[in-house]
């Protein structure tokens, strides 16, 4: 395989799947399958997921909810669906753990280091909650932090779309797809594939991006046997 250990980012959207809200079974059974197939191969599969199907903290914000709560309410969504893929990953027969950056104990361990390093080389597929703990991070901010700290060879992070565009491919038909983009020309080209923290943290830890297609099943085991899946976000 192409990589030996990743952080896998995954949107809450995604999972709420054709729903539009809440966790969609199907959709929640087709990631698990790819996961277990990734880590059957040997791949160290670290996953952090968010939690914009539930509840988005920015959302809450801007309909009157203090920022602190809001963004509180949003990690607890995260923990819901981090829960939810665990449960979908034993019922696959692929062993995983939840590691919360709040402490909630028993629901999830409580992050540390080299608990998830240790996690990872025993074969289990590692799933952060709760972002960072902190409000006013996302978790895109997250899962670089994350990465970073696990010494991941590489985020991917898993869309409805299937790389990086130089305008929305939902709404523009004749957008233009990279293959490999650096950091420096998503800053000048305004593309935001995540937000400027995220992106600034793995820009200077030299942790490359793949954005690439979740949804379409198959897309993750493709791009770590080495199939040129998405595009590459790098130094």
């Amino acid at each position: 395989m192409k990589y030996k250990r990743i952080l896998l980012k995954l949107s809450g959207e995604s999972l709420a799947g054709e729903d539009k809200f809440g966790i969609n079974s199907e959709r929640l059974a087709e990631y698990a399958k790819q996961i277990k197939e990734a880590a059957d191969n040997g791949v160290q599969v670290a996953i952090v997921i968010g939690g914009g199907n539930i509840f988005r903290g920015l959302s809450g914000a801007a309909k009157g909810f203090d920022r602190v709560n809001g963004d509180s309410m949003g990690m607890l969504a995260t923990v819901i669906n981090s829960l939810a893929l665990q449960s979908a990953l034993s019922s696959a027969d692929c062993k995983a753990k939840v590691l919360t950056a709040i402490n909630m104990a028993p629901i999830g361990e409580f992050y540390s280091k080299a608990k998830a390093v240790e996690y990872l080389n025993q074969g289990y597929v590692t799933i952060f909650a709760a972002g960072t703990g902190n409000p006013y991070f996302t978790t895109d901010t997250g899962s670089s932090l994350r990465g970073i700290e696990i010494e991941a060879d590489a985020m991917l992070k898993g869309t409805r779309v299937d790389g990086v565009y130089d305008s929305d491919p939902e709404k523009n038909p004749n957008a233009v797809k990279f293959e490999t983009i650096s950091f420096d020309e998503l800053y000048e080209k305004n593309l935001r594939i995540m937000d400027l923290t995220a992106t600034t943290m793995c820009k200077e830890n030299k942790l490359d991006i793949i954005v690439f297609n979740m949804d379409e099943v198959g897309n993750l085991n493709k791009l770590l046997s080495g199939e040129n899946i998405g595009t590459l976000v790098t130094c």
